[in-house]
């Protein structure tokens, strides 16, 4: 019996399917959903962490944030004045700045507007070496100095500027009772978000026209990378030796790292979803390939009465499932990657497939093209050459 090379079985298989090709076409069409959409959110998700990674390299992470509590009795407490010289005594810490929020100060865009529209923009006292030490830049003008933060001089954070819609520097706002210059705006800031949504005036100005009482609300430290925990584990009994019970400290690059947490418990979601599709995709491969089968019960018996053996029917159908299953599982690798990178544009994420993604796209729809073709294969290599001759 003369044996069937494997190009003889690739050639035989490929003639199966360009005999119905609209057919072959949408039975690729449900695997290569389901593999477009696991190429997809595992892309999506590898480049949004790719992004992440990006910023907590260009921001830190060794940044800690110290801000008073509450005391035993639930009342608000505050941080002592000397809480920066202390905190800057810890040895590995490398700077240290604080805001404080000056209460009772609300902040318009002239003095008409209604007592009640402020818009939520807090009113922070600021040090002048604030940006260094939070990773902040000025979009449009200049920061605070030694010799405006004792001057009405006012920086806005980047929702704050939107909110009372100034675009650029050089104009005024009304800030608790009196007109201060805004002398510069800011970029968005990803590890103080606090900041976006303030108006940033200097801490002598504060303290002078506002009623500042001087206490800081916020204490951002800088550590060296290999020393933020223990510095995590000292900040608040440094920051306030009498009751260290009552300082909170958070490491602001955590809420990012849980962001991105929650992202991929949503990935895990999308990922079920796409494995559905990739189901009902081989169930539809199956299902052609049987109604190939019963189609072509002639053209069965006839290889069967010219000497095929039922391997080679059984080989040639298997083969059939395996090829229409892979065209799926290609083309919807080639769409995954197309809607990563599409995506990933217009976030300004570098763009990121893990090989392992596409590589086991392919090697998921092989698996369920043999899977899909057994009972098809098996069926028809059944057959014998007088019953599918006969039918």
């Amino acid at each position: 019996m003369a044996r069937l090379a494997p190009a003889d079985v690739a050639r035989v298989g490929v003639a199966g399917l360009r005999t119905r090709p609209l057919r072959v076409v949408l039975s690729a069409l449900g695997i290569a959903i389901g593999i477009a959409a696991m190429v997809a959110v595992v892309g999506i998700a590898t480049s949004s962490r790719a992004d992440l990674d990006r910023q907590l390299a260009r921001l830190g992470t060794n940044l800690l944030r110290a801000g008073p509590g509450q005391s035993l009795f639930g009342e608000a407490s505050h941080l002592p004045t000397e809480a920066e010289s202390m905190v800057r005594r810890i040895g590995p810490v490398t700077s240290v700045t604080a805001t404080g929020r000056v209460t009772g100060a609300k902040v318009y865009r002239h003095d008409r507007m209604p007592a009640g529209e402020t818009g939520s923009i807090a009113v922070l006292a600021a040090r002048t070496d604030l940006l260094g030490t939070v990773g902040a830049t000025v979009a449009r003008g200049t920061w605070l100095n030694n010799a405006t933060d004792k001057y009405p001089a006012v920086v806005l954070g980047s929702k704050a500027a939107a909110r009372l819609g100034m675009g650029t520097p050089g104009g005024q706002v009304w800030l608790g009772g009196q007109w201060f210059t805004v002398v510069g705006i800011l970029n968005p800031v990803p590890l103080a978000p606090e900041l976006d949504a303030a108006a940033l005036v200097g801490w002598p100005v504060a303290k002078s026209a506002l009623g500042f009482d001087g206490y800081a609300t916020t204490v951002y430290t800088r550590t060296r990378d290999d020393a933020v925990t223990d510095v995590r584990d000292v900040l608040a009994a440094t920051a306030n030796p009498e009751h260290p019970n009552e300082v909170q400290v958070s490491r602001p690059s955590d809420a990012l790292a849980a962001r991105q947490a929650v992202g991929t418990a949503l990935n895990g979601l999308l990922l079920g979803l796409g494995a559905v599709a990739l189901l009902v995709g081989g169930v539809g491969v199956a299902n052609t390939m049987v109604i190939s089968v019963l189609e072509r019960r002639a053209e069965i018996g006839l290889r069967r009465s010219l000497g095929a053996t039922r391997g080679q029917v059984r080989l040639q159908f298997l083969v059939e499932s395996l090829l229409l299953a892979a065209l799926g599982g290609v083309g919807g690798v080639l769409v995954g990657i197309a809607v990563t990178a599409s995506y990933a544009a217009y976030q300004h994420w570098p763009a990121v497939v893990p090989v392992w993604a596409s590589t086991g796209g392919v090697g998921a729809t092989v698996v369920i093209g043999a899977v899909a073709g057994l009972y098809p294969a098996w069926r028809a290599a059944r057959l014998s050459p007088t019953e599918a001759l006969s039918s």
